[in-house]
C-alpha cells in the first residue's frame, strides 16, 4: 500500500523533486543528461586540479606535497563558489525554467536538495555570501600562497573558517526540516550529491582550520621570542 502511495505522488508530480507536493511554476525538465553534466563539472574540476598542481610546482617558493594539493583545493573552491554559486545567486529565480547549462546542473543537484528550485531563503543567502565572498578569497589564498604573501595563513582561516560555517549551517537547517527536500537514503541523489559532495566542505576546511591555527601560532610564538622581554610588556 504505501509502494503504492509512493508511485501515484510521482507520478501526479511534474518534477523530480522532494517533497512531491512541491509547486515549482514553469519548470522545464532537463535536456542535457545527468552524465553530461557531471562530466562537465568533474572534467573542469580536474583541469584545475592538474593546472593548478603543475603551477604549484614551478612558480613561486618550492612547496610540499600537502601545501601544493591544499592550493588544488583553493583553486576548484573558486571555480565553484565564483563560476557555479555565482551563477544560482544571480539567477535563482529563473533556474526551474532555464535551460542554461549551469541551470541545468543546478536543476540535476536540486534532486538532492529541492530548495535550490524554490529559491529557498537560507539557500540564496548562504550561497550568495559564498560566490561572492569565499570564491575570490579562495583565489586569493592561491596567490598568496605562490607568491609566499606575510598573510597566507590568516587567507586560509578566513576562508576556511566561512566554508566550515556556511555548510554547517547548511546541514543543519535541513536537519531541522527531517530531510525533506531530497529522497532521503537514494544512493546517488541524497548520499552523493546532498552528503558526500558538501561534507567535503566541513572535512577539509576543518583540517585547513587546524593547520592555519599551528602555523599562526608558531608565527606568533617567535614574534614574541624576538621581542623579548622588554617589548612584551608593552605589546597589547
Amino acid at each position: 500500500m504505501k509502494d503504492g502511495l509512493h508511485e501515484t505522488a510521482m507520478e501526479s508530480a511534474d518534477h523530480p523533486y522532494w517533497p512531491r507536493s512541491l509547486s515549482i511554476p514553469g519548470y522545464r525538465p532537463n535536456d542535457r543528461s545527468m552524465a553530461e553534466i557531471l562530466t562537465f563539472l568533474f572534467s573542469v574540476s580536474g583541469a584545475l586540479l592538474l593546472g593548478t598542481w603543475l603551477l604549484s610546482g614551478w612558480a613561486g617558493p618550492r612547496l610540499g606535497t600537502g601545501r601544493r594539493l591544499v592550493l588544488c583545493w583553493f583553486s576548484v573552491c573558486g571555480f565553484i563558489h565564483g563560476v557555479i554559486e555565482g551563477w544560482f545567486s544571480l539567477f535563482h529565480l529563473q533556474i526551474p525554467a532555464d535551460q542554461h547549462f549551469l541551470s541545468q546542473l543546478w536543476k540535476e543537484y536540486s534532486k538532492g536538495d529541492s530548495r535550490y528550485v524554490i529559491s529557498d531563503n537560507f539557500t540564496v543567502c548562504m550561497e550568495t555570501i559564498t560566490a561572492w565572498a569565499w570564491g575570490p578569497l579562495s583565489v586569493w589564498t592561491v596567490y598568496a600562497f605562490l607568491q609566499h604573501k606575510h598573510y597566507r595563513f590568516v587567507l586560509q582561516l578566513i576562508v576556511s573558517l566561512g566554508q566550515l560555517y556556511g555548510d554547517v549551517l547548511y546541514f543543519y537547517t535541513e536537519y531541522r526540516e527531517g530531510f525533506t527536500h531530497s529522497e532521503k537514503g537514494h544512493p546517488l541523489y541524497f548520499w552523493f550529491y546532498f552528503v558526500f559532495m558538501n561534507a567535503l566542505w566541513i572535512v577539509i576546511p576543518a583540517l585547513l582550520i587546524v593547520d592555519a591555527w599551528h602555523h599562526l601560532v608558531a608565527a606568533q610564538s617567535h614574534a614574541d621570542k624576538s621581542n623579548g622581554p622588554r617589548q612584551r610588556n608593552h605589546i597589547d
